[in-house]
């Protein structure tokens, strides 16, 4: 895997020099556009608006528009010149606790790796932040723009998940959201209680991109020359239920299937203590 950025992790005096690798990948299936009449793979060129030739990349600058049609350009040179601390050092600025932050701020993730020399201090900070549910609040620049990012630990690993700045957060302005509702104490206790049948330990390996594997499959059959059978799925037509109902039969199936899933679980707890044993 390739090294993405290189910098510190300035921790007060500490200073940490690490390299910073993508923690995730995406894996989405990917399709190429087609000429339908003879599936020729379509080229997208950069032309220019102004005289309509073909631009090399080469040739190609950044300019920003500050009027309509009116652009300053900024050189590499320039833009490498900006004063910003963050472009080699991730600067830790506080501690705050995990729950203070809402998930929706989080952007993505990546793992800072020590260099040789920071391996003690890199050991030192892990072991500090493994310890509590603390998360160091720092700015990182990489990839042209400044980041606010959080820094934790996670398997061993530090962690550097960037982060949305509050401004390029929404507000949520609907105007369904101000409507009024009446909610009764008796639904708000059966939601609950849902909730509650529902909750379970946090098992990411129980979870699959479902739909990815089944085009993947239909892919495969295409491939090997099958025919493709197309079934529409039948159309239901919404049902209006009582609310009240459809928690109480749902608080009710849940209960149901906790029931029939503990005999399996003490199955393979009892087989894990065993194999631990052995």
């Amino acid at each position: 895997m390739r090294t993405m950025w290189k910098g510190a992790i300035s921790f007060g005096l500490v200073s940490i020099p690490v390299r910073v690798f993508p923690a995730t990948e995406e894996k989405s299936v990917r399709f190429n556009q087609l000429h339908a009449k003879d599936h020729g793979r379509i080229k997208y060129q950069r032309v220019c608006a102004k005289c309509g030739e073909e631009v090399p990349y080469q040739d190609i600058v950044r300019g920003f528009e500050y009027e309509k049609d009116r652009y300053v350009v900024l050189e590499e040179e320039e833009l490498d010149s900006v004063p910003v601390e963050s472009s080699r050092t991730i600067d830790i600025d506080q501690f705050v606790d995990i729950t203070e932050i809402d998930p929706i701020y989080f952007q993505k993730a990546y793992y800072l790796i020590p260099e040789e020399a920071g391996v003690k201090a890199y050991a030192l900070m892990r072991e500090a932040l493994a310890d509590n549910s603390k998360v160091g609040i720092a700015k990182v620049a990489f990839r042209e723009k400044e980041h606010l990012a959080t820094i934790r630990v996670s398997n061993n690993v530090i962690v550097l998940e960037t982060m949305y700045w509050p401004d390029e957060i929404r507000k949520a302005a609907f105007e369904e959201l101000d409507k009024e509702v009446k909610v009764r104490p008796q639904e708000v206790q059966m939601a609950r209680s849902l909730i509650e049948n529902l909750t379970d330990e946090w098992d990411p390996d129980k979870y699959a991109d479902e739909y990815r594997e089944a085009l993947l499959k239909l892919i495969e059959k295409k491939v090997a020359g099958e025919e493709i059978e197309y079934v529409a799925p039948p159309e239901e037509a919404p049902k209006v239920v009582d609310l009240m109902d459809a928690l109480r039969a749902s608080v009710e199936a849940t209960k149901k299937e906790k029931a029939a899933e503990k005999p399996a679980r003490k199955k393979a707890a009892a087989s894990k203590r065993k194999r631990a044993a052995s």
